[in-house]
């Protein structure tokens, strides 16, 4: 039964003893930097259907282990694809992502469902962009220099295993021109619910095949946002479920939670995503930051998680400000900034499927306050969401371990509630 933990966890340990074995096979190397006609990939054509969910172009995108050209290898045939998807102003945005077609059957009831997947926080530039890793999980960029690496290859194998039909994006402005706007809502909810509709196309599948959402922190967000907007912007989907892990609902707690921590950088992300969408935002920022605000502004934009937080780890945001205030102090005299922040919130329009929602009481980087909030905020509106709190004790606060463990610990509850819902 597809039900069953106990077969999802074989295939987790033969999973995890294939990657190990491959990750000793080839090597701490790892892979250099796409070349220049692989880049030319994610430049979009000066026209495209603008239709959410078309296909731009696609390619084939070999998966770790396999030989370029070879039909039908395990554990799926993976497609690099740029799809159309929609900024939060209502224009047309082109988005790259891989679509991955399983080499096992599906053995649940009706068609094969589809999970597009969140990826958590890997960066902000575009050499980040997980559809250049699929082949191998790392990049090694030596003219930045930065390093960067794809962890969503363990849920999307176990996923594959099970007969999944795997979607995942690399958000806008991710590999692709513009400035990657990092847990914006409604861009990560749409290129998210687009990615849905560019797998069945590429797939050719039924209309109505079953769909579900699924990531943690970042994509914890973006799987989150896609599940309440599904209804009004994509209700030709028939969603199934969608699981949330750490996802950050109100950015206004997050950024007083991650300052100060190892990945204190990622607030730069933020700041530098709403930036490229608030014009107001700029001259705020200008006036606002000292020379190692604007210097930290300035290199996140290009980093990815490892060089942000080798470069800005455990600084402090009073560090960046001309008047020696935090960030979130200066965004408390700016009712204009704390709207922009507020326009990012999820939590104010209903899903539309069940939902499972994971939050962890000592996690370092996402509060589990606004976590149980958006449970209530959903609960309130008649959803079926269900709420998993996570107890692991603190262990080197600011280091992002206790960020990181309920990742690992919640993936086979959280797979086993998404075949549970896809099969039904």
């Amino acid at each position: 039964m597809i039900r069953n933990r106990r077969f999802i966890s074989r295939r987790l340990g033969a999973l995890i003893a294939t990657a190990t074995s491959a990750a000793l096979a080839i090597g701490a190397a790892g892979a250099i930097a796409p070349s220049a006609s692989a880049a030319d990939f994610y430049t979009p054509p000066a026209k495209f259907d603008t239709a959410p969910g078309s296909v731009i172009r696609s390619q084939p995108s070999p998966l770790l282990l396999q030989i370029p050209g070879i039909p039908n290898q395990w554990p799926g045939t993976a497609t690099r694809v740029m799809y159309s998807s929609t900024y939060q102003d209502g224009n047309a945005a082109a988005v790259t992502g891989t679509v991955v077609e399983p080499t096992a059957p599906w053995r649940g009831k009706g068609p094969r469902p589809t999970v597009v997947l969140g990826p958590g926080t890997i960066g902000q530039g575009d050499q980040c962009a997980g559809s250049k890793m699929m082949a191998f999980p790392l990049a090694i960029d030596p003219a930045k220099p930065s390093i960067a690496v794809n962890y969503t290859g363990l849920e999307m194998y176990l996923l594959l295993l099970n007969g999944v039909r795997v979607a995942i994006t690399d958000y806008i402005g991710m590999g692709t021109p513009g400035i990657h706007t990092y847990v914006n809502r409604a861009e990560s909810g749409h290129a998210m619910l687009d990615a849905a509709r560019v797998a069945l196309r590429v797939a050719k599948a039924p209309k109505n095949s079953p769909i579900a959402f699924s990531g943690y922190s970042q994509g914890g967000g973006a799987a989150a946002s896609a599940a309440e907007l599904a209804s009004s912007y994509a209700p030709d989907l028939n969603v199934k479920a969608t699981y949330a892990g750490a996802p950050p609902a109100d950015l206004s707690k997050v950024i007083d939670q991650i300052d100060g921590t190892f990945i204190a950088g990622g607030i730069a992300y933020a700041i530098n995503g709403l930036d490229a969408r608030y014009p107001k935002l700029a001259p705020i920022l200008a006036s606002e930051t000292n020379a190692n605000g604007k210097t930290a502004l300035k290199s996140a934009a290009t980093q990815c998680i490892g060089d942000t937080g080798l470069n800005f780890g455990f600084q402090r945001t009073s560090q960046w400000t001309r008047t020696g205030e935090s960030l979130s102090s200066v965004i408390k005299r700016y009712p204009e900034i704390q709207k922009m922040i507020g326009d990012q919130r999820i939590g104010k329009l209903k899903p539309n499927a069940p939902v499972l929602i994971e939050g962890g009481i000592s996690d370092d980087v996402i509060p589990y306050g606004q976590v149980n909030q958006l449970y209530k905020d959903w609960k309130g509106q008649g959803a079926n969401v269900t709420l998993v709190t996570n107890t692991i004790p603190p262990i080197f606060p600011g280091l992002v371990v206790n960020h990181a463990l309920p990742m690992v610990t919640t993936l086979l509850p959280a797979t086993n509630f998404l075949l549970t819902h896809l099969s039904q």
